[in-house]
């Protein structure tokens, strides 16, 4: 099954250049329906680039908090000097916590399509 999903250019530039392989995103019901073996085709918002990728693996969470103390932050984009400042809050742009605690949050391990 393709699923469809848009990024900014910054993490849509990472999985491009290889630097992130983790897609962080709410468990809702569109993620609900994602399944390992799945395809991903991300639209950067900036312009009309595509990018195919695999869902090699999906792991669940409570929150961000949680995700964050469990899934290597280098694989979800983060440079080395970022991760120093990394916190789970940066996704609040995103999610607010009460839609965290009401569906869980979710990484996508993907594996760009060459």
């Amino acid at each position: 099954m393709t699923h469809y999903m848009k990024l900014k250019r910054a993490p849509f530039d990472k999985i491009k250049n290889g630097t992130k392989t983790v897609e962080m995103r709410l468990y809702d019901e569109k993620r609900q329906l994602l399944d390992v073996g799945d395809i991903i085709e991300f639209s950067c918002v900036d312009n009309d680039e595509k990018l195919v990728c695999k869902v090699i693996s999906l792991n669940k969470y409570s929150t961000f908090e949680e995700l964050y103390a469990t899934v290597p932050l280098e694989r979800c984009g983060y440079s080395a000097d970022e991760i120093l400042a990394a916190s789970a809050n940066d996704m609040l742009e995103y999610y607010s916590l009460e839609k965290q605690r009401q569906y869980g949050v979710l990484a996508i391990e993907l594996k760009l399509n060459s």
